[in-house]
């Protein structure tokens, strides 16, 4: 019995798993926001609004 090789199917399979690593890469570029300081955020929405 001969073996047929599906080249599209696996070219589509390798393609389909390229873009996901390569979503999940790109999310996890995006560096977090570290150290935010409340108090000044309120303190700037308050100086707003006496203006």
């Amino acid at each position: 019995m001969a073996v047929t090789e599906l080249k599209r199917k696996g070219r589509r399979n390798r393609a389909i798993a390229n873009n996901k690593t390569n979503a999940i890469k790109q999310l996890l570029r995006k560096p977090t926001i570290k150290n935010v300081d409340v108090e000044a955020i309120k303190a700037s929405f308050a100086e707003k609004k006496a203006a």
